[in-house]
């Protein structure tokens, strides 16, 4: 035995130190527990975006974490952004592969989650030529303009009423932007109050929550069990059914009416005329899951905007008073903003984007997976790693942001050419690169005329015995957790 040890033990040791000095240069792992690693810590993270922000502190822009079986790596910098997002786009650019996701998106066959790939670059050409383009955006213009009045008449009506009523603005911003949806998106108007417009965001509500659910089969597949017995897989399988009952009768209403006209045609008519003229055999599935990217990207995210812009503005009077000015110079005696009016309003804009740089609605970009092995700030990223890219990070980092990073100042936009639109990596709300939202042009047009047309017909206060907070909700989009409740004064011309 004492041979045999002594023969044994420095082969061990040279195998021991030949794997030391060829281990892979990982990036700085988070410490967690056997088995299911960081898990735990981020199911009890009130606000996922900044508990990882706190850990970027401790660990650096670039760190790691292991989600039961799935490796992750978390991006809390422009400059390693723009390496993800730019750079590097190739390799970071495919979807984790997630059970709701999955179902939801028949079997991704839809254009955010769909696995980098043929099918996803099909679609995404799909969507950039036909049904999200910017002239496809400027032909619904009437649409866009008739729904804000409607809005801005129903606040009207409490302003001018004895004694004025309070207006519940995120209860005004989301029926706003859900019209817009139903009418742009499948040609239909619910009234506000209606039982069809009650259902559509009944749905809408469940698909966001599924979204976000916790499947234990994602992190430890043979477990999946374990999602069926807690009544996870009845419940997406339920939603997937209403969902689905939902499409068809869209697609079938769409499928009885003929001879739209092209420059009136709304998104999901467009998709079935494609679907019907393409060379491949008809699947409306593959409608449906794009009607679903459409719920999910035009509503929550452009409503959640409006809120936090009026939010933004409520808290720093003397910016809403400028930019009021700026408005009502350039409309005039107008009775209302209108398209035209937008491109001379550069104050406005810049409010806008500081607004998106401090209180983005989308506070982590979509997670994304790398396709093969790759070098990011020195460090090895193994394929099949999930990519989170904390934007709400980034938006403050002091090394991007020199300049009081946390604080609400418009003049760092105003005369500058940084925009939104994905080619500054300090200030990417809707993404970059391959997987940049297809309906960014559709959020900003909406977003720009309802805020330009709440703050030119109305001079604002806080309704009394609430206060103005800035709290917001979990979830893929960041909602302001209170509703904001303001007091119209209807501005006379």
């Amino acid at each position: 035995m004492i041979l045999l040890f002594s023969i044994a033990l420095p082969i061990i040791l040279i195998y021991l130190l030949h794997k030391k000095s060829t281990k892979t240069n990982l990036p700085p792992l988070v410490p967690g527990l056997p088995f299911i690693g960081n898990l735990h810590q981020l199911s009890a993270a009130p606000l996922l975006h900044i508990y990882l922000s706190h850990l970027s502190k401790l660990h650096g822009p670039l760190f790691r974490l292991n989600l039961g079986s799935n490796p992750v790596i978390v991006i809390s910098s422009a400059k390693l952004a723009e390496e993800v997002l730019k750079h590097q786009d190739s390799a970071f650019c495919s979807r984790p592969e997630l059970v709701p996701q999955r179902r939801l998106s028949y079997n991704f066959a839809d254009m955010a989650f769909a696995p980098y790939g043929s099918h996803w670059r099909e679609v995404r050409r799909i969507a950039a030529t036909h049904l999200l383009s910017p002239p496809k955006v400027k032909s619904f213009r009437a649409v866009r303009e008739d729904e804000v009045a409607r809005m801005v008449a129903r606040i009207a009506r409490c302003a001018s009423s004895s004694p004025p009523r309070a207006v519940n603005l995120s209860e005004a911003a989301m029926g706003l932007t859900t019209t817009l949806i139903c009418r742009i998106g499948f040609g239909r108007r619910y009234e506000e109050q209606g039982t069809e417009l009650r259902r559509f965001q009944e749905l809408l509500t469940e698909l966001r929550q599924l979204l976000t659910a916790f499947f234990v089969s994602d992190y430890f597949p043979a477990l999946s069990w374990v999602d069926r017995a807690t009544g996870l897989m009845k419940r997406l399988d339920c939603a997937f059914e209403k969902l689905d009952s939902f499409y068809q009768e869209l697609i079938d209403e769409h499928l009885r009416t003929e001879g739209v006209d092209d420059d009136d045609e709304d998104i999901l008519g467009m998709q079935i005329k494609l679907e019907l003229n393409s060379n491949k055999p008809t699947n409306w599935d593959r409608v449906k899951a794009l009607l679903m990217d459409l719920f999910l990207g035009g509503t929550d995210s452009s409503a959640a905007s409006i809120v936090w812009i009026m939010t933004a503005l409520m808290k720093a009077p003397h910016i809403m008073k400028k930019v009021q000015t700026e408005i009502r110079n350039a409309v005039g005696n107008k009775a209302k903003v209108d398209e035209d009016d937008l491109p001379t309003l550069p104050y406005l804009k810049a409010v806008i984007n500081e607004t998106f740089r401090l209180y983005t609605p989308v506070p982590m970009l979509v997670p994304r997976e790398t396709t093969q092995k790759c070098v990011l700030g020195g460090y090895e990223i193994q394929p099949k790693t999930t990519v989170y890219v904390n934007v709400w990070a980034i938006t403050r980092d002091p090394e991007c942001w020199k300049t009081s990073p946390e604080e609400f100042l418009p003049e760092r936009f105003y005369g500058s050419d940084m925009d939104v639109k994905g080619k500054d990596f300090g200030l990417i709300p809707f993404g970059s690169g391959r997987r940049i939202c297809p309906g960014m042009f559709m959020g900003l047009a909406n977003v720009e005329l309802a805020v330009a047309n709440l703050l030119f017909s109305f001079d604002w206060e806080v309704a009394q015995g609430t206060e103005l907070d800035t709290d917001a909700l979990a979830g893929l989009i960041m909602h302001k957790k209170n509703p904001l409740l303001l007091l119209p004064k209807q501005y006379k011309l």
